[in-house]
């Protein structure tokens, strides 16, 4: 082992997504969420998928909830904190707010989650039940399982405050063992005014500029899905989402649209925005590849490069034939076959030669790159240190 490869030291440590770039799909608590994102380093693109709707004065919510009143609910099923509070807001500004919680408050109230939860009890009443896994199927299950009156839903009055969209599985569910049920529509998903952000961000993703997709709701989810099809893009975009791009979704029910058009999707245990960022945390060091080469430490993170520890930003052509080189580090990868791995992958050798310089000058170090004459290009590995460094790192899920 030479004296420079024996000098070598692990880069410092750095920000666990520095160097990712991650696409937030939320309308609400989307600044909240970035800010986890961006104090551990990564860099966010919004594209906002959905916007929220009130619907303090639609007669729809209205006319439900003065027919709750005047017939109270023996059961009421709260599906969201936001959506609970809102819905005893807009009783309040009708002036009927006092006599919505008093109909809701003589029967049975079911939280779906915490959330839920916490907002009747900040409104003065008491919820009989809450499902572990904050699942509508769960609450589902519980009341036909008869478990929370012992004789099921048969004959039984039961409110379903929606979150944001229809729940025609829950509904007829219930409407077919007998029960009556009310929607109560307190506000709903809408595509968001300005589609331009969305609309760069799906432009993003598949131009290789996007790491990670977060979703904190399924209608987002859906919205994205809706979005791509309208452009003609929807099959580009599965594939990148099957694919490169990771997809964080908050919880189960949030993933639903996605798994049902097999897009992978990782998920904290707890449906919530901290778990997810914390998940997502843990999971990006499977996508960190660590390398020593020409005397430094190189790390492959996303769209962006370590070298010594130093942040280094490398435009998508770069960061496609880095990776091809680093499948293979130490090895001559041919020209054609790096050609093949840039964006597109047409055009002569000049492309290769043209994304190779740029990706030199990005990194600083040109020593760390090799030309081979008439063959193509190498990693110029340090071997030695290669072999006492673990290997166990993995570039976008595929092992050395």
């Amino acid at each position: 082992m030479s004296s420079a490869v024996s000098t070598i030291s692990p880069p410092a440590e750095v920000p666990p997504l520095a160097g990712f770039t991650i696409g937030v799909t939320a309308a609400r608590r989307a600044d909240e969420l970035a800010t986890m994102l961006e104090r551990r380093g990564a860099v966010v693109q919004h594209g906002p998928a959905l916007r929220i709707v009130p619907v303090a004065d639609d007669t729809e919510l209205a006319d439900a909830t003065r027919a709750l009143i005047a017939r109270p609910p023996d059961i009421t099923v709260a599906t969201t904190g936001i959506g609970f509070r809102g819905w005893v807001e807009a009783a309040d500004g009708w002036g009927i707010g006092e006599d919505l919680l008093a109909a809701l408050g003589s029967g049975k109230l079911i939280a779906r989650g915490p959330k839920a939860r916490g907002a009747i009890r900040a409104s003065g009443l008491v919820d009989t039940w809450s499902p572990p896994s904050e699942s509508s199927a769960e609450v589902l299950d519980y009341l036909l399982d008869g478990a929370c009156d012992g004789r099921g839903v048969d004959g039984l009055r039961i409110a379903v405050q929606l979150h944001g969209e229809p729940l025609p599985d829950v509904v007829e569910a219930l409407t077919v063992a007998g029960s009556e049920v009310i929607e109560v529509p307190v506000y709903r998903w809408m595509p968001p005014v300005d589609i331009g952000p969305l609309d760069r961000l799906i432009d993003g993703v598949l131009a290789s500029c996007v790491d990670v997709l977060t979703f904190t709701s399924a209608p987002a989810a859906a919205s994205l899905l809706a979005r791509a099809t309208e452009r003609g893009l929807r099959e580009e975009l599965l594939t990148a989402l099957r694919g490169p791009v990771l997809s964080v979704c908050v919880g189960p029910v949030t993933a639903a649209p996605l798994e049902a058009v097999d897009v992978p999707t990782v998920q904290p245990h707890r449906s919530r925005l901290g778990a997810m960022v914390r998940h997502l945390e843990a999971e990006m060091p499977g996508r960190v590849r660590s390398l020593p080469v020409a005397g430094h430490w190189l790390e492959l993170r996303g769209h962006a490069v370590l070298v010594d520890g130093a942040l280094r930003g490398v435009q998508p052509a770069g960061m496609a034939l880095l990776r091809a080189l680093a499948r293979r580090p130490g090895r001559v990868v041919a020209r054609s076959e790096l050609l093949r791995a840039l964006p597109g992958g047409s055009g002569d050798e000049h492309a290769v030669e043209t994304a190779m310089a740029r990706l030199r000058t990005a990194l600083g170090e040109p020593k760390l790159v090799q030309t081979v004459v008439k063959r193509g290009y190498r990693l110029a590995l340090d071997p030695a240190v290669g072999s006492s460094s673990g290997g166990g790192h993995c570039l976008n899920g595929e092992s050395r």
